[in-house]
């Protein structure tokens, strides 16, 4: 494949890295220490497009190619992890999913206040008994009337705190996959209730939630694609979540390189440049390789996705070795900064904690890597 860059895909990524260095990166270690995000960076956010990035026009969307909004996604991640999330599920996970799956009354009602940064959106599917294993989740929907009431909990959920509508996974039939439905649900709903989840390793700005719905009442239109066919939509949104997240951890892995290079040029022990040093050219070396090799397997994935192939494999992938990238470019990172790589006032530190958790959601990397065993074997370790 040819990933040579267009002149409007090279624009999209110079506007991306000048805002994530005046809007974002200044203010990325105060975040951390307080664990909170100033909420006015949503309306930034919107000012420049990233939270209609992947919406349609029609809808107020910029209508980005999936390449481009994996290279809009790199820069948020170089940035700062938690705003990256913002943009992620809202206009990801959420938006793309209501883009994809949602009927035409849907789209013309939720999508717009997402593209003007007015809403937000979360994706809530994991629950407490039902992480990688989804298809399990104990969330119920039962009918009531012309439309439905859901009960349950979901833990883990970006947004949850800050989203205006919340795509929930209930089941509504039979055990396993085919018995989940997708349903969009107001978080202003009585019985709906969201708690803020503090005290993470890393990410800890941003918004993370355990939602608990108790006989939230919808309406018979709430569902988005068809009754039962729920699982279907969750697996598609992950197919593209995982470019996205898969983006973001390069992001983690060339800021970490870059910091590293800065860094070492700049100390200087026994008399000479750290970088100067053959160990450290070596932490330097792995770090960029692999950063680009995990960039390249994005793309691919991208690429694929934008000539409408399917990429569920290669998704996989590319989020399966960027995490992993993102956690051994974070550490190399560290040990390059020596002690001054433990304190924050370097960025290293919280590169690596907010990369840990990037090879748990979306899919652990063991998940990802039975994905690819299943489609090299034709072997179904699930089973």
């Amino acid at each position: 494949m040819d990933f040579r860059l267009s002149d409007e895909q090279q624009l999209i990524r110079q506007t991306a890295r000048d805002f994530c260095d005046t809007e974002i990166a200044p203010h990325a270690a105060v975040w951390d220490r307080t664990e909170t995000i100033d909420r006015g960076i949503v309306e930034r956010l919107s000012a420049v497009g990233f939270l209609a990035a992947a919406l349609p026009e029609a809808y107020g969307g910029m209508a980005l190619d999936t390449l481009s909004y994996a290279l809009v996604v790199e820069e948020l991640g170089r940035a700062d992890s938690n705003v990256r999330g913002i943009v992620s599920v809202s206009n990801g996970l959420y938006g793309k999913t209501v883009a994809s799956w949602g009927t035409d009354e849907q789209k013309a009602r939720l999508l717009p206040p997402l593209s003007s940064g007015d809403a937000l959106g979360c994706y809530a599917l994991t629950e407490p008994s039902a992480g990688s294993d989804p298809g399990s989740l104990e969330t119920r929907a039962e009918r009531d009337g012309d439309g439905w009431a859901i009960s349950g909990q979901k833990i883990f959920i970006t947004l949850g705190t800050w989203a205006s509508n919340a795509l929930v996974f209930a089941r509504t039939g039979e055990a396993g996959p085919r018995g989940i439905t997708c349903f969009v649900v107001p978080t202003d709903a009585d019985g709906f209730e969201a708690r803020p989840i503090k005290g993470k390793l890393g990410l800890r700005a941003q918004d993370t939630a355990e939602l608990f719905l108790d006989g939230v009442r919808v309406a018979g239109d709430a569902v988005v694609g068809e009754l039962g066919g729920g699982f279907k939509v969750a697996m598609s949104a992950l197919d593209h979540g995982r470019i996205s997240l898969g983006a973001g951890c390069v992001g983690i892995a060339q800021g970490c390189l870059d910091a590293s290079v800065a860094y070492t040029k700049e100390r200087r022990q026994f008399g000479r440049s750290v970088a100067s040093f053959q160990l450290v050219q070596e932490l330097l070396a792995d770090i960029a390789v692999e950063t680009e090799a995990a960039r390249l397997l994005v793309w691919r994935a991208a690429s694929l996705a934008d000539a409408g192939v399917r990429h569920t494999v290669e998704a996989s992938m590319a989020k399966y070795f960027a995490s992993e990238v993102a956690v051994r470019a974070a550490n190399a990172a560290v040990q390059a900064h020596g002690g001054y790589g433990y304190v924050d006032e370097y960025p290293v530190g919280k590169y690596l904690r907010d990369a840990r958790v990037t090879t748990l959601y979306e899919g652990t990397s063991q998940i990802q890597k039975l994905l690819i065993g299943r489609a090299l074997t034709g072997e179904n370790a699930f089973a």
